[in-house]
């Protein structure tokens, strides 16, 4: 017995001034932002790596991503940890406002010739309580270049992990 998906469950985020969505099934966890480590030579939008329970995990600032200025008020943000390319990525973002259910007859393709903060990440847009909220794609966040400097690449292709332990100091 196979239905057909109908509605999409997301996680609602404040970005400056724009509401965003992510699909809650990318998500393994909402957490603070903890003490981050500086990653040297990093690309501009990463903020460093935090160890989340023994996993090195990189930092991607989505504001710096989306090319918005530096939050005043950092109190509220948080860290979506989700996968990559099977590899471990947290999101920082603003806040997250909410989770709700979004029927998916009422998600509408990106417009067409508007720029918009973010839109090239976009899935599609919707209306909650009349304001427009842009669904994020995950997997568009990152070009293969990107995915390679974080060394979710080997050059042959294959995938290594960012998992690794490091002697205790």
């Amino acid at each position: 017995m196979t239905e057909d998906l109908q509605e999409i469950q997301v996680a609602c985020l404040r970005m400056d001034e724009g509401l965003y969505a992510v699909d809650i099934m990318r998500i393994r966890e909402i957490i603070r932002v903890p003490k981050l480590a500086p990653l040297p030579r990093a690309l501009p939008f990463v903020e460093g790596v935090i160890n989340l329970r023994g996993s090195v995990i990189p930092v991607v600032d989505l504001r710096k991503r989306f090319g918005l200025p530096a939050a005043e008020n950092k109190d509220s943000a948080r860290l979506l940890i989700l996968s990559i390319s099977g590899q471990p990525l947290a999101l920082m973002v603003d806040e997250v406002t909410e989770m709700i259910t979004i029927p998916l007859r009422e998600l509408k393709a990106p417009p067409r010739g508007v720029r918009i903060v973010g839109g090239e990440y976009m899935v599609g847009l919707c209306l909650v309580r009349d304001v427009p909220v842009m669904l994020l794609n995950i997997d568009a966040l990152l070009t293969f270049q990107e995915k390679a400097q974080l060394g979710y690449f080997t050059p042959q292709g294959e995938t290594i992990s960012t998992t690794k332990k490091s002697p205790a100091c």
